[in-house]
């Protein structure tokens, strides 16, 4: 494969690899944030109006910026009644085919998250609770989110195609070859 190719597959992986083992962390914080709740309710009489959406808002957080490292280990679901029994090849060229309908899905799903981090943060927009956070934070880690499964995808769809052609992505980590 060509070199500036081997280059994108490469960073694109460390970087989700990177941000994948960090945003594992945030269950702890997400614990933190509920035990304290938990805490304060049932010892101080005290309820706090800001912690189911904060926990929302975090496992938002932790489900998008930790999909597109589920999505190079191969972590997600995957219905393979016929798929485990055929060749690797095949399989490579079967995965190129969803790849590329992935991709279609996320630019379009991006192109939505875009549009609605841009009107939550031209209008100030704010959730419907008595807490009120603006949502414009959220939206932008959402995108993030949604950006760095799409480069994913693009790098799966990249490492597919070399591993249809019968070629070597040097440096690269092979999902094929772990199984």
């Amino acid at each position: 494969m060509p070199r500036p190719i081997v280059l994108f597959v490469r960073y694109v992986e460390a970087f989700n690899r990177i941000v994948g083992r960090l945003i594992m962390l945030l269950v702890f914080v997400m614990i933190g944030v509920l035990l304290y709740s938990s805490i304060s309710r049932t010892a101080f009489n005290l309820p706090l109006i800001w912690v189911v959406e904060i926990s929302q808002f975090m496992l938002v957080g932790y489900f998008l910026l930790g999909g597109a490292y589920s999505m190079q280990m191969g972590a997600h679901v995957r219905m393979d009644l016929f798929y485990a029994k055929w060749a690797p090849r095949k399989r490579a060229f079967t995965d190129t085919i969803t790849a590329f309908c992935l991709v279609f899905y996320l630019v379009v799903l991006l192109m939505g998250g875009l549009s609605s981090t841009w009107y939550a943060i031209e209008y100030g927009q704010k959730n419907y609770s008595s807490w009120a956070p603006p949502l414009a934070p959220i939206k932008i880690i959402m995108c993030i989110g949604i950006l760095m499964m799409l480069l994913q995808a693009v790098a799966i769809f990249l490492k597919d195609l070399a591993r249809v052609r019968g070629l070597a992505m040097p440096g690269v980590r092979d999902e094929e070859s772990d199984r």
